[in-house]
């Protein structure tokens, strides 16, 4: 009997070992698939679409009368809350990185850049869409005066947001590649529908990048870096969603 009972768990402790084994198989294939199918649609779209290809734009007549506001609608965190208290005067923009000119703006001198306005849809990862005008500074225009490094590839987001809320939370941030970033539509918004960017949908400071889905527009953004490689960010897939298994490139 004791025989028994030690080949019945011998066996049972080899199934489990060999399915674990499979399950871990699996996994691993499922991730490579996804990998392959997060590359085949970013050669796809670059091959396929010229760097400057325009998102469709809409009428005022078509804006959405109600966008819901996703992810982080109002940073607990104290320097955020400090600067919303002070109606986000103090706010200053950094860019830095792998650039030759860092830079410190303020929401004035941001707004003394040449502007652009694009009423665009909002697609969610979720399944919603939404219509709103946009205005804002080219990211371009930015990167420009700042005068990236010739080894700057991948231009990041960092935000004042915790998406836990806790103060001590990881702050939301998110990249996109050179051709992105100098797309024509990829701006920095500061106003929504004509009026100052509401704080559920970003405030001071949110990323329009048009031709990628609405976790790519990194809302509540408090300094800009252009890096080689996002590596050593997070936990190295370029964005808090892609962290967590999301595609990096969410080209749409």
């Amino acid at each position: 009997m004791n025989r028994r009972r030690w080949l019945t768990g011998a066996v049972a402790t080899a199934a489990t070992a060999l399915l674990a084994a499979c399950n871990q198989a699996g996994t691993r294939l499922a991730e490579q698939a996804r990998r392959m199918g997060e590359g085949l649609t970013l050669r796809s779209q670059r091959l396929f679409l010229p760097p400057d290809a325009l998102a469709p734009t809409y009428s005022r007549a078509q804006i959405s009368p109600d966008f819901k506001a996703n992810g982080s609608v109002d940073p607990a965190a104290a320097d955020y809350k400090a600067l919303k208290a002070d109606g986000f005067a103090g706010y200053r923009l950094v860019i830095d990185g792998l650039v030759e000119r860092p830079l410190s703006l303020s929401l004035e001198e941001l707004r003394t850049r040449p502007a652009q306005s694009q009423i665009t849809k909002h697609d969610c990862v979720e399944g919603w869409t939404s219509i709103a005008e946009w205005t804002g500074v080219r990211l371009e225009t930015l990167l420009d005066e700042a005068g990236l490094k010739p080894q700057a590839r991948y231009i990041v987001f960092h935000c004042f947001d915790a998406l836990d809320q806790r103060e001590d939370g990881e702050r939301y941030y998110e990249s996109i590649d050179l051709i992105d970033a100098r797309h024509p539509q990829t701006i920095l918004a500061w106003e929504m529908n004509g009026e100052v960017l509401p704080v559920p949908h970003g405030a001071p400071l949110r990323l329009r990048v048009e031709r990628q889905l609405g976790y790519k527009h990194a809302k509540y953004i408090k300094r800009i870096e252009a890096v080689e490689s996002f590596a050593h960010l997070g936990g190295g897939k370029g964005g808090y969603w892609e962290d967590r298994g999301y595609e990096w490139y969410a080209g749409i």
